[in-house]
């Protein structure tokens, strides 16, 4: 599979994940995983077997690369010869790491405020607030266009976000008051959110370095602060504030419930408020 051209092989598998419809995001992750798997191996991947898909792995894992990301690359491998191939037991014999599940950071309301103060300009303030505000992925954010922006029914339209779902998130009047007076100031036309230079859309990468800008101008240092991170705020804030999970879950656009889920581990008020067991028994034995 050379980048090059395009052999019989690769043209076959990117058919699969198009008639899959898979997004354009997960198309080049799988691919870059066959390609890799049979670099390493220097044959075609259709002249290597689940014994080669097996050392390939222990290799990833001898390399401490993180669960997740192996588990993206066994994916792509999984597709490649489950569906390209027409291995049914593919699944089987490639199996998937265990994960570990770690605490999300989420930052307090005062060092949200902190932190989009430090914004380099009012663009950037307007769209790490549009993140904070929506809960939106930094993708979902950069996409973004002035036509998706419903002031007459106080909703965003959120097109192609994860899993290519589209979605409608709450425009809360605040926002709205400052997307109003972003576009009189910068006045987009296709993009809400341009890039200066080539008045296409912003990248998810440069929108991550501003944030990092961001959150040492803000002094938050001792927390690694991401642009997710906002979104994580978003959904934690809210699920202390009282408002229902399934509501957050839609907001989130998360596909199962237990998702939205993990942030009660980090919804302090939630936590706190929560009366233990103890306090219902009628006697204690003497201390």
């Amino acid at each position: 599979m050379k980048n090059d051209t395009i052999s019989p092989l690769r043209q076959r598998m990117l058919e699969d994940m198009a008639l899959r419809n898979l997004a354009p995001a997960t198309q080049r992750i799988y691919l870059s995983a066959v390609q890799k798997f049979s670099l390493y191996f220097g044959r075609s991947p259709d002249r290597l077997n689940f014994e080669n898909v097996r050392e390939y792995q222990l290799h990833l894992v001898s390399r401490k690369l993180q669960p997740n990301t192996i588990n993206a690359m066994m994916a792509g491998l999984r597709f490649f010869y489950k569906v390209t191939m027409g291995q049914a037991d593919a699944t089987t014999h490639i199996p998937l790491m265990r994960r570990s599940y770690k605490l999300p950071v989420v930052l307090s309301q005062n060092e949200v405020a902190d932190f989009l103060k430090a914004a380099p300009s009012f663009k950037y303030l307007t769209l790490f607030t549009t993140i904070y505000a929506t809960g939106l992925r930094v993708s979902e954010a950069a996409a973004l266009k002035v036509e998706d922006i419903n002031s007459k029914r106080m909703v965003i339209h959120v097109k192609d976000g994860k899993g290519r779902k589209d979605r409608y998130v709450k425009l809360p009047q605040r926002l709205l008051l400052m997307l109003r007076l972003y576009w009189k100031r910068q006045r987009p036309e296709k993009w809400l959110f341009p890039s200066r230079r080539s008045k296409e859309r912003l990248t998810s990468r440069s929108l991550q370095r501003t944030c990092r800008k961001m959150a040492k101008a803000a002094g938050i240092i001792d927390k690694h602060v991401t642009v997710h991170t906002l979104r994580h705020c978003f959904a934690t804030h809210l699920l202390e504030d009282g408002v229902d999970i399934r509501i957050i879950q839609h907001l989130m656009g998360h596909y199962h419930i237990t998702s939205t889920a993990h942030y009660v581990r980090v919804a302090t008020n939630v936590i706190r408020e929560t009366p233990s067991p103890l306090e219902k028994l009628k006697t204690l034995p003497p201390l």
